[in-house]
């Protein structure tokens, strides 16, 4: 259930939206850059072959940077312009307007607080055009097309993903691979308790599972293909998860404020 100060803050959130702000035009605009750009780079490839092994590394790489950023931008105010928006934007809105008691959106309008603004696909853009052209130099052209490819395909799936995670339950969430997992890894990350430091992916909780960020405590595989399943989170984070679901009076705009007792337990759960 919504707590009245998730409703408040709702409310004012919404009612900062500008009236010609358009969920659609927002996404569709995105989408169709982003695959546009794909499309672009297979119609250029020259029977590649072997470099298609490039979209391992390249994928891999990229969800370890996607935990990064996540765990060290969007939840660290960081007095640079352009990282104190992003910090901003993630976790004094973006975490005000979603908890695990409610993470859905009900309206387009509110694609505003789920997808990322345009400007983060062209830093995305100039990025992977600029390693593009690296392995372009190191290696041919095919590879720098596989490369650009790659990183835009898993933006593309960051944002459909993050979307699915924000979305009312229905058969496709509940039921597709990897969906269901990371819907409910992300929900977990919203309990106000623990989303400082737990379940910073957003694709694959790969990169979760391998520095020990999660809370579950499971095999590579199993966290994959985790689905909606709590049966396997960890026993020292279920009073903590509990508590700040049921009072949010020690929730601040800059995250939770936790007893010595608290921290304590979420840096042993870190290190298990």
């Amino acid at each position: 259930m919504m707590s009245e100060r998730q409703r408040k803050f709702r409310a004012e959130y919404k009612a900062d939206i500008s009236p010609l702000y358009s969920g659609l035009l927002h996404v569709g605009v995105m989408y169709l850059v982003g695959i546009g750009a794909v499309v672009y780079c297979l119609q250029h490839l020259q029977t590649a072959r072997w470099e298609w092994a490039l979209m391992l590394p390249v994928f891999l790489a990229g969800n370890f940077v996607e935990w990064g950023m996540h765990r060290f931008v969007m939840h660290r105010r960081i007095n640079v312009y352009a990282l104190r928006a992003i910090y901003e934007r993630h976790t004094r809105q973006h975490h005000q307007y979603f908890t695990d008691n409610d993470a859905t959106i009900d309206s387009t309008r509110e694609f505003r607080i789920v997808f990322f603004p345009w400007r983060v696909l062209v830093t995305l853009g100039v990025g992977g055009l600029t390693l593009g052209y690296l392995a372009t130099l190191v290696f041919n052209a095919n590879a720098g097309y596989i490369v650009f490819m790659t990183m835009v395909g898993q933006y593309l799936i960051y944002e459909t993903f993050h979307y699915c995670c924000h979305v009312h339950d229905n058969w496709f969430v509940r039921n597709m691979p990897f969906i269901n997992t990371i819907r409910r890894h992300h929900t977990a990350h919203h309990n106000q308790g623990i989303m400082m430091k737990y379940n910073m992916n957003l694709t694959f909780p790969i990169a979760d599972w391998f520095l020990g960020t999660t809370d579950l405590r499971r095999g590579l595989l199993g966290h994959l293909f985790n689905g909606y399943s709590e049966k396997h989170v960890k026993e020292e984070l279920k009073p903590i998860i509990a508590r700040f679901r049921m009072d949010d009076t020690r929730v601040t705009l800059d995250g939770p404020q936790l007893s010595a007792e608290e921290e304590q337990t979420i840096d042993r759960g870190l290190a298990a």
